[in-house]
């Protein structure tokens, strides 16, 4: 539609995009819903992300979060995992005017 969309993952979301299981359901409750999406023709999270990613949207992250994971923005970034690791203050700069959906 025309607008920037970026992806800024932290934490978990983070640290499951940097290891492939991004999106794979972890409880019973998310295997239940995961199955049920797939009864339903939704993509998998992954591909969705991976789809919006071919279109434009950008993968980030903060930097201190990285580092916090226990991850490095090198690999990140070299890997295709991320397409910018940065400091919160050039995040919330790029995401001041945003509209924010979080999930």
């Amino acid at each position: 539609m025309g607008d920037e969309v970026v992806f800024v993952f932290a934490f978990e979301a983070l640290r499951s995009l940097a290891n492939g299981t991004f999106g794979k359901p972890l409880t019973e409750k998310e295997r239940t819903e995961s199955l049920r999406g797939k009864g339903l023709g939704a993509p998998l999270p992954a591909a969705m992300l991976h789809d919006a990613r071919s279109m434009g949207a950008r993968a980030l992250a903060c930097d201190t979060t990285v580092k916090l994971c226990g991850l490095t923005a090198q690999t990140l970034t070299a890997e295709g995992v991320l397409d910018e690791v940065m400091g919160l203050p050039q995040l919330w700069r790029l995401t001041q005017d945003a509209r924010v959906l979080s999930f």
